[in-house]
């Protein structure tokens, strides 16, 4: 590997950037050409403290704004993401890999969430109750946390993030977020960007780092709540850590998703959605459909369009107009392609092998085709271990129950899909089936902004998920207020036990 440039990517803290007291850095790769572009600060517990501390500062002046003036400075910030998100686009390709396309949807998805958090205003109420006694009123008021902690993961390195700080700061708290160090810079242009938009020094800060970086924030004393997305045994950790420190936590993990294909489903919309939602992105996303449940009776002939559809898809450069991109480091492209074998060595067919390809791009990029495998046994690690790549399998079922039971089996519940015309199996699928998101020949079922992003079971640790009403309640506290205020004309002492009357 070589580097291209000596560029060094510093923190920010307190509306401007921070160059720290950590020694360590971590290369920043360009993943279509296989060399370092530049080197990120990995933080320590004193530059994690510092950015907290600058959180504080901010958050006692921001909590006291108006709701008006938030929406305003979210408004501003709307419009200059919008207007510049192409400029976005291509730090998203340039460090994560995806194509322009597809980091253009990105965005576009986040914007869902900065447009619900310009509204968030009319969320934001308390609720009045008048006489519940003899002149007494009960009314509940919603303030903010404090300083919050949002840590991100690799694949989506601008719609994660948008996913929560929005709604962390229209509720009048500061964040300190720690993006992934594969891909940090967005982070930094956003900061910039809100810096344009009117936010005041100190309420959104941004720390890069490892673990080091992320176990001082789950511990430190000034951090009220905890916002994640990651693999599942690493929300394990934020959940469990965080909690044991007081502190509220959401935190998403992994996933297994399953796309359930019945004999009357429109074969050529499930080859096309297939492939969609097992390619966009390299699969390196939570929601990406990873395993095919087709019934027998139309196996064979999924598998075969698929198969067709494949043969059409160019990798390579981002850049250059392709339809997928490299993986994000070599590192995990060898990870990755190392469970082809794994999968052919427990009986699986090896349909389409993507470690042949040959991408429209530089050599050195960390590379890995589409890749389709048909038969995958259930007790394959192919099939139960969440890949997070190019790798779709196909597990052949009996019929309904079968796939159900299969994708009721899973660890994870994150997203799910069922392809057919039959709408009672649809009612039941959608009652039966043990997953927090449901598409109905949909095979990305991610919400949109007023609705909630997250999983069941091993997919989800804490009790709130991503933006929507989830959002908003997480990054709020509710008091309730018992009130009466007093006639002149009355008085005197009652010691006995309060009564409603």
């Amino acid at each position: 590997m070589t580097t291209t440039t000596t560029e060094v990517l510093d923190h920010w803290i307190g509306g401007a950037t921070h160059a720290g007291t950590g020694a360590r850095t971590g290369p920043v790769y360009d993943p279509a050409k296989g060399v370092v572009t530049k080197q990120v600060r990995l933080a320590s517990a004193a530059d994690v403290d510092a950015a907290v501390r600058s959180a504080q500062e901010g958050f006692a002046a921001w909590s006291q704004v108006s709701l008006a003036k938030r929406q305003q400075v979210l408004f501003a910030f709307r419009e200059l993401l919008s207007a510049r998100r192409e400029e976005l686009a291509r730090i998203l390709t340039s460090e994560h890999g995806k194509v322009l396309s597809d980091a253009g949807g990105e965005i576009a998805r986040g914007l869902e969430v900065v447009e619900f958090a310009c509204g968030a205003a009319a969320h934001l109420k308390g609720e009045y109750s008048v006489n519940v006694s003899t002149g007494v009123d009960v009314y509940s008021v919603v303030q903010p946390l404090g300083v919050v902690g949002v840590i991100s993961p690799f694949n989506f390195p601008a719609m994660v993030p948008l996913w929560f700080f929005p709604l962390a700061i229209a509720a009048g708290n500061a964040v300190v977020l720690k993006p992934s160090e594969k891909d940090p810079s967005a982070a930094n242009w956003m900061a910039e960007l809100l810096r344009e938009a009117g936010l005041p020094d100190g309420v959104f800060n941004v720390v890069h780092g490892d673990k080091e970086a992320v176990d001082a924030l789950l511990t430190h004393p000034d951090v009220a709540a905890i916002s994640f997305v990651g693999s599942t045994p690493i929300a394990r950790h934020v959940y469990e850590t965080a909690t044991s420190h007081g502190k509220r936590v959401q935190a998403l993990g992994g996933a297994k998703n399953h796309m359930l294909v019945l004999p009357d489903a429109d074969l050529d919309l499930v080859a096309d959605a297939a492939v969609n939602a097992g390619f966009g992105s390299a699969g390196e996303r939570c929601m990406a459909i990873s395993v095919v449940l087709a019934v027998d009776t139309i196996a064979d002939e999924l598998v075969a369009k698929v198969r067709e559809r494949m043969s059409g898809l160019r990798t390579g450069d981002g850049r250059r107009g392709c339809d997928m991109g490299p993986l994000i480091t070599g590192e995990h492209r060898d990870k990755v392609a190392s469970y082809l074998d794994v999968a052919v060595g427990d009986g699986a067919d090896l349909v389409v092998d993507g470690r042949g390809v040959e991408p429209d791009g530089d050599p050195g990029g960390f590379w890995l085709g589409p890749t389709l495998l048909d038969r995958v046994p259930t007790s394959s690690k192919a099939y139960a271990d969440e890949i997070f790549g190019p790798v779709l399998s196909v597990v052949r079922v009996s019929g309904y129950e079968e796939g159900l039971g299969i994708i009721n089996a899973s660890p994870y519940g994150n997203g799910t899909a069922i392809f057919t015309n039959d709408g009672g199996a649809v009612r039941r699928f959608q009652l039966e089936v043990t997953a927090g998101m449901i598409g109905v020949n949909v095979p990305i079922p991610v919400p949109v902004a007023h609705y909630s992003f997250g999983g069941w079971k091993a997919s989800l640790f804490g009790d709130a998920k991503a933006y929507g009403p989830h959002g908003l309640a997480f990054y709020t506290q509710e008091k309730a207020v018992t009130s009466r205020w007093l006639d002149p004309s009355h008085g005197g002492l009652n010691l006995g036990f309060p009564e409603h009357d």
